[in-house]
């Protein structure tokens, strides 16, 4: 005879799982930091460029995910300067500062030593216009004032940057540090 209490166990678990996730939705950044004792030194970016999300995690923990946008072609990798496109890797925060057009600018340190690998790649495979170089200034960034819709939409509009809402950019902002590790895939 089967055991009826382990499926209504195992449903318990499953729906007190999402509950706790859903809570956790509800919860501040610095609510669930304290609530889960974790380090905001250690705080890591994943962009998902078919998703156009940006997460923001300390570990193995997922504090936020928030909707963004690139540039013109949102989904190929950067080969090159003014090519509308983000690149695709491991990056880190070089430094941030408030940005009189985007209020808050979290700039990476696009071109690594990867990105000039693939660029001299694709230079040798004749993908890159004469007299174009591997660009640089990438970072993540707000919008013009009164532009949130941009996001809303999923305009991709920036030259090859990640944009977030303003309150968005606000809220990571302050989580954010140099050296904090950003990683950007398809």
């Amino acid at each position: 005879m089967m055991d009826v209490k382990r499926p209504a166990i195992l449903l318990l678990l499953i729906l007190a799982g999402c509950a706790l996730e859903a809570q956790d939705r509800r919860l501040s950044l610095p609510e669930q930091i304290a609530l889960y004792q974790l380090d905001p030194a250690a705080v890591t970016i994943h962009i998902s460029k078919l998703g156009h999300t940006l997460t923001l995690s300390i570990g193995d923990h997922t504090l936020r995910e928030y909707p963004c946008v690139f540039g013109g072609d949102p989904v190929s990798d950067k080969k090159y300067e003014g090519d509308q496109c983000t690149p695709e890797g491991t990056f880190h925060v070089l430094s941030k500062y408030p940005h009189r057009s985007w209020e808050k600018f979290i700039w990476i340190d696009y071109p690594t030593a990867d990105s000039r690998r693939k660029y001299e790649a694709n230079r040798r495979r004749g993908q890159i216009p004469g007299g174009r170089g591997i660009g640089g200034s990438i970072g993540i960034h707000g919008v013009p004032d009164h532009h949130d819709y941009l996001i809303d939409k999923s305009i991709n509009w920036t030259l090859g940057c990640i944009s977030l809402r303003t309150a968005d950019i606000n809220e990571i902002y302050q989580y954010v540090h140099a050296g904090t590790e950003v990683v950007i895939a398809k």
